[in-house]
């Protein structure tokens, strides 16, 4: 799709083949991240140390719950620019981007400065051991310089995906990840740099994703007429946009609290455990990133239909994607259960945490089918910016599972811990769900 200085708003009639054509391509785009999961996970499961794998799954958690707290420069772009796309404003398309941009940037070189310090708060809070804290800290401290490229990144993706441009979201997302994969098998294995590697292979792609992207938004912007900076400053919009923000920040910033606990109370359970608990989280990242893709074109669809205040629109976004949603994550809880054992196998070589893993395996297979309806409503939620509503609905759940854990674990040790993963994703869908009603009749006045 190419940007035009003005377009005007069109009815859009919802079909399977819309949301096939944004899914599809996303939910591609979005499994290169956990297959750069696998990888990570797999040329670090090669040297055979069981604490190397506890600390980059324990330092990839501090990375997530740093950077996906400003995951609203991904899923705040794409709201916005899906409801300007709805309402025909391609002016405030181009100033949203801007203004993401500039955010993306400052926060960036923020985090990058204080790398070190994320890095000695996340070894305190994983509380492992010793040799499981220093491999966090050194693969914390060296993946957050890629913090302004990789926030970048976020915001370039959002404004593809907004815009409906699956293709392009696809084209991005192998660039930086296939990046990341080629250069952690050349640093951590073929020139022997290890955990360190795959922390530089990180930053390394992020620079070239950023640049690359940036290169292509100018390109289409040059096309427009100048925007001025007066749209840039402007009051309300940028009050909105922070609103926005702070909510979704909220909102992950939580989630991920959600997954480090789980990583530490697992962490509790020994190496082994932590270690076996780490390569079972990549089928639930699997199962999440093909779920993701038809959160994606909800949230797509669910923004343009807010932006053109068109309810059938909505209404239909709400059950094809419910519907491609149940299918799959079906399919993919047989797909886990029949070949996770050798899946295991492939992601380390050590056969006590083989072991452990296998026993577990079940688990983590149904996590996909419990967490359908948490991905669809965060879809539909991120695309009408309905933020205030994640934000509460996401503290409410986190209540309820930080009391399962705990009560759970202690109950019945890691089995406990599952089980509360699965309970704190069946009542995040369900906690927003109840608040469509509300949020349906207030905009669309049915």
């Amino acid at each position: 799709m190419t940007v035009t200085a003005t377009t005007a708003p069109k009815p859009f009639r919802v079909t399977n083949r819309l949301v096939l054509s944004i899914a599809v391509p996303m939910t591609l785009a979005f499994l290169t991240t956990p297959l750069l999961g696998l990888v990570g996970t797999a040329v670090v499961g090669q040297l055979g140390d069981a604490a190397l794998l506890g600390g980059l799954a324990a330092g990839a958690i501090v990375f997530d719950i740093v950077f996906a707290s400003f995951n609203f420069l991904r899923t705040g772009t794409t709201g916005l620019i899906a409801q300007a796309l709805g309402r025909g404003d391609a002016r405030e398309e181009q100033a949203i981007v801007w203004r993401a941009l500039a955010v993306a940037g400052a926060v960036g070189i923020l985090l990058a400065l204080f790398a070190p310090l994320f890095a000695k708060a996340g070894a305190v809070f994983i509380h492992g051991a010793p040799a499981v804290s220093d491999a966090l800290m050194l693969y914390v401290g060296i993946r957050l310089l890629s913090a302004p490229f990789a926030l970048t990144n976020y915001t370039i993706l959002g404004y593809a995906l907004g815009r409906s441009e699956a293709g392009l979201g696809l084209a991005f997302q192998i660039l930086v990840n296939g990046s990341n994969m080629a250069l952690s098998i050349l640093f951590g294995l073929v020139l022997g740099y290890g955990l360190a590697g795959v922390a530089w292979a990180a930053v390394a792609a992020e620079s070239i994703g950023a640049l690359t992207g940036l290169g292509v938004v100018l390109m289409r912007f040059r096309k427009l007429p100048p925007l001025g900076f007066a749209p840039l400053k402007d009051r309300a919009a940028m009050g909105a946009m922070f609103a926005l923000n702070r909510d979704i920040m909220i909102r992950s910033f939580v989630l991920l609290a959600a997954f480090a606990l789980f990583t530490r109370q697992g962490a509790q359970f020994g190496t082994v455990a932590l270690a076996a608990n780490a390569v079972l989280m990549n089928f639930f990242l699997v199962g999440g990133y093909f779920l993701d893709g038809f959160a994606a074109a909800a949230e797509q669809l669910a923004g343009r239909a807010t932006g053109a205040r068109d309810a059938r629109a909505f209404f239909a976004t709400m059950r094809l994607t419910a519907s491609w949603g149940f299918a799959l994550s079906g399919a993919l809880t047989l797909l886990f259960l029949g070949g996770g054992e050798w899946l295991i196998a492939q992601l380390t070589t050590a056969e006590d945490v083989r072991s452990f893993a296998g026993a577990y395996l079940p688990w983590a297979a149904c996590t996909a089918l419990s967490g359908v309806l948490a991905f669809q409503m965060d879809g539909i939620f991120m695309g009408t910016t309905w933020s205030r509503d994640l934000r509460n609905m996401m503290l409410l759940s986190f209540t309820f599972y930080a009391v399962a854990l705990f009560t759970l674990g202690r109950l019945y040790g890691n089995t406990g811990l599952w089980l509360a993963l699965h309970l704190f994703l069946i009542v995040r869908g369900l906690s927003l769900a109840s608040r469509i009603p509300a949020r349906v009749r207030a905009v669309f006045g049915t």
